[in-house]
């Protein structure tokens, strides 16, 4: 194995591997599948389990540590939980998570668990059940908040939730969404839409974390809270009788890439070393053609080595990747 470590040109160390299981979703989004459907990867050009625990065993030999679990949704895909179970189990990894859209979370809320996951991340835009279908597609809101309320029973913490405010869809209820935050310990997390693939919003809809905050502080004062180890880019906040927290993502408003830890694979395996950038290395190719783990490493460390200092998207909105969010993972 090589003796680098991930450090990047800018001296950032990338410690935190996004892994898309795979690329089908069981919503529309209306701000991530584009209105044209683009085709779904053949089953045999998305990774294998096995594939993919390789894949994370010699990351974590060059230093990865945190990996999160992404689709699509990744509980769609056939063997999830067992594949959960292998990679909770695969020595060196300090934090292990799993992004969901919480559809199929009710029903299976005790196998995630079991399979040693212990911090979920569920993405939802409303509290109304109509504008939830205007939003996804699908009438699918009382099963997903129902599946949320069992996740906070069964143990999970943090339970994370991810909301992307668009002007003129849900920024009505921008102030009910982080009031959970005060009676339940949820981490609200409010994300600015990130222009990726196709699917650009016009640019009135864009919602950003200045406005945002202005509008959830008629609650109270949001008091900063201090960062740990393994935080993501999010700026943290509570309210002084706050249960959770309140969290503001800014990759447009206040792009945090200097600080940066991340690197994705995507179902069909190429390693990603920006979201905004489509540069990529062909993780898959290599390892059909029987590379050894010394030649799967070299292929991360060359994907760091093309890691961008930043995204253009304060300039440019149309900056982002070629590429669309399904394809890639969230």
């Amino acid at each position: 194995m090589p003796d680098s470590t991930l450090i990047d040109r800018f001296n950032r160390n990338l410690n935190y591997l996004r892994i898309s299981i795979t690329d089908r979703c069981n919503l529309k989004c209306l701000y991530c599948v584009p209105q044209d459907l683009i085709p779904k990867l053949p089953h045999h050009e998305i990774l294998s389990y096995e594939e993919i625990l390789r894949i994370v065993r010699v990351s974590i030999g060059l230093g990865i540590s945190k990996v999160r679990i992404t689709g699509g949704e990744p509980l769609v895909r056939k063997g999830v939980y067992h594949f959960l179970e292998k990679l909770a189990g695969t020595e060196g990894l300090q934090d292990i998570s799993l992004t969901t859209n919480g559809v199929l979370l009710k029903d299976n809320i005790h196998k995630i668990k079991a399979a040693g996951i212990k911090r979920i991340n569920i993405s939802i835009d409303t509290l109304n059940r109509e504008k939830f279908k205007q939003i996804t597609g699908f009438d699918f809101f009382d099963q997903v908040w129902a599946g949320i309320e069992l996740a906070q029973k069964t143990g999970f913490y943090p339970i994370k939730i991810n909301v992307v405010p668009l002007k003129g869809v849900n920024d009505d209820e921008l102030v009910d969404i982080a009031r959970l935050s005060m009676t339940h310990p949820f981490h609200i997390r409010f994300i600015e839409y990130m222009p990726v693939g196709s699917i650009h919003m016009d640019i009135d809809r864009h919602f950003l974390a200045p406005e945002i905050k202005k509008h959830v502080e008629h609650l109270g004062e949001l008091v900063p809270v201090d960062r740990s180890t393994n935080d993501g880019p999010a700026e943290r906040f509570k309210f002084e009788s706050g249960r959770g927290e309140i969290g503001f993502i800014r990759p447009i408003s206040r792009h945090f890439c200097q600080t940066c830890n991340r690197l994705r694979l995507t179902a069909s395996g190429q390693l990603r070393p920006c979201l905004m950038h489509d540069k990529q290395e062909d993780l898959k190719s290599i390892i059909r053609k029987g590379c050894s783990d010394r030649e799967l490493a070299e292929v991360f460390l060359e994907a760091v080595r093309q890691k961008p200092l930043e995204h253009k998207l304060q300039k440019d909105h149309n900056a982002g990747s070629a590429v669309q969010m399904c394809t890639i993972g969230g």
